[in-house]
């Protein structure tokens, strides 16, 4: 059984939008696009590096798999660490208006996602099921629980605009912190293991 984990960019105050590119995503009028690149550095590169070599095959939302199938295919190295798994390795996207999905090895998915994630999940032997932005998805998967493992990469920016990872009305959950690291830069990279449903007490004297 595969494990499925997200792997995801946030400002300071939560923003997980347009991370790579000034075009990337200008949804809502979004005018930061590009604000991880000033912060990279060999640290982050060696991080990644690590998600990518664990990865058996890739579940991704129907904007960032566009943004991947313009890109990552013309990277031809095939000993490259992002791009090989990338452009090798099974994708599913999710999505009922995607046209077309001609980068190799693709699959569509459009049924219901709990059931479509919990059979690949049992169907992938090993490794992990990684998620990378699809910040719609991401937020279905956990408000669904159906998230292992969370890689938070925060970034030393403040954005104040931008669709956030975590939403207004989710549901309250708690999770474990099973590694963390800082950047040269100073992006801390946090990954955590959801527990369950939050809890919530009073420091209250005899509370």
């Amino acid at each position: 059984m595969a494990r499925l984990t997200i792997t995801t960019f946030t400002s300071l105050d939560g923003v997980m939008q347009a991370p790579g590119g000034p075009d990337e995503d200008r949804t809502g009028g979004f005018r930061h696009g590009g604000w991880t690149v000033p912060f990279a550095d060999d640290d982050f590169g060696a991080f990644m590096t690590e998600v990518f070599s664990r990865v058996d095959a890739f579940l991704l939302g129907r904007r960032t798999y566009e943004i991947f199938a313009g890109y990552w295919p013309k990277v031809t190295d095939e000993n490259d660490p992002i791009a090989g798994p990338l452009n090798t390795r099974p994708k599913y996207v999710v999505s009922r208006t995607l046209g077309a999905a001609d980068w190799n090895n693709t699959t569509v998915l459009t049924g219901d996602l709990a059931e479509e994630v919990g059979r690949l999940k049992q169907e992938r032997t090993g490794g992990e099921l990684q998620v990378h932005g699809s910040g719609r998805l991401a937020q279905s998967l956990l408000e669904l629980g159906l998230a292992d493992e969370l890689n938070l990469l925060v970034f030393p920016v403040f954005l104040g605009a931008g669709r956030r990872l975590f939403p207004d009305g989710g549901t309250p959950t708690a999770f474990a912190l099973t590694g963390h690291r800082t950047t040269s830069t100073g992006v801390t990279i946090q990954t955590y293991r959801p527990t369950g449903p939050a809890r919530f007490g009073s420091y209250e004297a005899g509370e």
